[in-house]
């Protein structure tokens, strides 16, 4: 992946105020691929006799790194919103844990971008979620970049 590419990824999550009361990392992105991971933080906890959580924080990872999938994809789109996402929740999220989803970017058409998603915790063979959506895709105009 060109590094203009990973750079306008990058500045897409950076923009995001609730990425950063989140306290989002991006931990890799490549060609329609972005791992994004989320610190345990008591302050995201929806259950306080669990310590569980809440969805909420959850479902915001799991867009946030899908929309990143989409603009490190080689379609080069320079921006994005989400159309749909609809997310599967398997089980809550181990207590004390980061929480990392990896999306991937798999079909782009003239102005929809398709995305899978998958969110763990430390156990990345018993998902917490799943998601699948669709997302806008704007590309630069003709002679502009």
């Amino acid at each position: 992946m060109d590094q203009d590419r990973q750079n306008l990824a990058r500045q897409f999550i950076e923009a995001i105020p609730y990425a950063k009361a989140l306290d989002l990392s991006l931990e890799s992105i490549d060609d329609g691929v972005a791992v994004i991971s989320m610190p345990y933080d008591e302050r995201m906890v929806g259950d306080p006799s669990t310590g569980v959580i809440h969805g909420g924080a959850v479902s915001a990872l799991m867009d946030t790194c899908s929309g990143a999938a989409v603009m490190s994809h080689p379609t080069m789109a320079i921006a994005t919103a989400t159309i749909d996402l609809r997310i599967d929740y398997m089980r809550s999220a181990t207590p004390g844990q980061r929480i990392k989803t990896r999306a991937e970017c798999y079909h782009v058409t003239r102005n929809v971008a398709f995305v899978r998603a998958t969110a763990f915790d430390d156990d990345e063979s018993n998902p917490v979620a799943a998601a699948t959506g669709a997302f806008t895709v704007e590309r630069a105009k003709e002679g502009k970049s």
